[in-house]
């Protein structure tokens, strides 16, 4: 490694390199993933011939993220950000491939095992935001992850906008046209891992484990990064963490299961919802039972599903930093209070309005912004409420959970749809929303009455 790169101008010109590599991967990859959220529920429909099945690609999805977290984690804690990023995206590669096969061949089980490897990308991606902050300075480390967090935004927004050009691409290939999505995003998730492959280097984990390594042999060469102190970024012996050991510690502290409810919760509920809206759309510009009679969606149809789904994709990523901004002004539990006010809301528009496609969407991106705010407001409140040796376990185990919750949410979310309807489904969420809501208030009551000088935050 030159002598220029543990300089402090050196690490400084490593980490706005790391940034910009995994902010351009996470455009390119994020496109799949918007695009098999936006038509997965359609094709699984088709595919299997019952709409029973409807939810099968958003939980085997949500379910594949959530069982890859911790290997994924542990594989970088091993070998660094870069193979755990590889490993990750190749398989969402892999995966875009069986879902172009299902198409072809009719293969409803392709499709599902497709998904799975799709799951395992959106794992990685979302552990790209670490690596954005393993060099970041102190004063810089939340530009660095909203810059990711960001880029994660355009390319989901991105995805299910080219669902008609990718119909085009499909055609031309001599492929159905709804492949045709899927090629586009096998495209643009190999320019990511070609990106990562050949830029990513010097491993930002592994460059600031050595930065971290001189610096307490007495080294002295250049600057500390914020993550790196041997206490911050340590190898890890136990294959990723232990479930229980993260559940017993987040047990000790009910600020710590508040923030945990409020992940899990939010996403569950997002996923159920989100994840019927395309078929309830098909249905309602075709007509009443179009997808359970096997019609294919046309053009049109997908357009509108594409937009709709890209402004609740917008929703739940672009005002990230404002809801960050809000977690630290307003407090973590009001916040988390926020956010599923505003879920409650956002279920009632797009059940009540179901008739209606505007108020779908309207519906969709409140939708977006509730998760937004609870999840980043619970995911803090969890942070900070459990000691220093159990935080990263507890983090892994809410990322598992919060998978596990939206695989359920995606699941039954489809007999919901198939046996209340859409606004039956709209109204099983806002239930989970409400108890969660009161939960938090009982709370914030509790902490207000427990502490006269108002000091402590949630």
């Amino acid at each position: 490694m030159a002598r220029t790169l543990v300089t402090e101008s050196g690490v400084r010109q490593v980490q706005r390199r790391t940034v910009a590599l995994l902010s351009a991967a996470q455009v390119f990859g994020g496109i799949g993933t918007g695009a098999t959220v936006s038509i997965g529920s359609i094709l699984a429909v088709e595919l299997s011939g019952s709409s029973v099945w409807a939810g099968a690609v958003a939980t085997v999805m949500t379910l594949g993220a959530a069982l890859a977290a911790l290997p994924l984690a542990a594989l970088a804690d091993r070998r660094g950000r870069r193979m755990g990023q590889l490993v990750g995206l190749s398989s969402a590669l892999a995966g875009t491939a069986m879902i172009i096969l299902a198409v072809v061949a009719g293969m409803f089980v392709l499709l599902v095992l497709g998904a799975v490897a799709m799951g395992i990308g959106n794992a990685a991606s979302l552990q790209a935001r670490f690596a954005a902050v393993d060099l970041a300075d102190p004063e810089r480390r939340g530009r660095a992850l909203a810059a990711v967090v960001w880029a994660v935004t355009v390319g989901a927004v991105a995805g299910p906008n080219l669902i008609q050009p990718g119909t085009v691409v499909g055609q031309t290939l001599g492929l159905p046209p709804v492949a045709g999505p899927f090629v586009i995003a096998a495209a643009g998730l190999f320019l990511a891992i070609v990106l990562l492959f050949a830029g990513l280097r010097p491993d930002p984990l592994l460059f600031a484990r050595e930065l971290a390594a001189r610096q307490a042999a007495g080294g002295g060469h250049g600057p500390l990064p914020a993550g790196a102190s041997p206490g911050v970024l340590p190898t890890r012996k136990d294959g990723g963490g232990s479930l229980v050991r993260g559940l017993r510690a987040a047990r000790q502290s009910r600020q710590a299961l508040l923030g945990l409810a409020a992940v899990v919760g939010a996403h569950a509920v997002m996923v159920g919802v989100m994840s019927m809206t395309p078929l309830h759309l098909q249905d309602l510009v075709v007509g009443p039972g179009a997808s359970h009679a096997g019609h294919s969606a046309s053009s049109d149809v997908l357009v509108i599903i594409g937009f709709t789904i890209s402004l609740h994709i917008a929703g739940m990523f672009a005002l990230s930093p404002v809801m960050g901004w809000l977690t630290d002004k307003a407090g973590r539990t009001e916040t988390i209070m926020i956010g599923y006010s505003t879920l409650i809301i956002a279920v009632g528009v797009a059940g009540f309005g179901q008739s209606s496609t505007v108020s779908v969407a309207v519906g969709l991106v409140l939708l977006g912004l509730g998760w937004s705010a609870a999840t980043i407001s619970g995911s803090t409140l969890l942070a900070e409420s459990v000691g220093a040796e159990s935080r990263v376990v507890v983090q892994g185990v809410s990322d598992m959970l919060m998978g596990a919750a939206g695989a359920v949410g995606g699941a039954i979310s489809g007999l919901i749809l198939s046996a209340a309807g859409y606004l039956g489904l709209n109204l099983a969420g806002g239930l989970v929303g409400a108890v969660v809501l009161t939960a938090a208030a009982v709370s914030l009551m509790a902490r207000r009455q427990a502490s006269a000088s108002g000091s402590v935050r949630g």
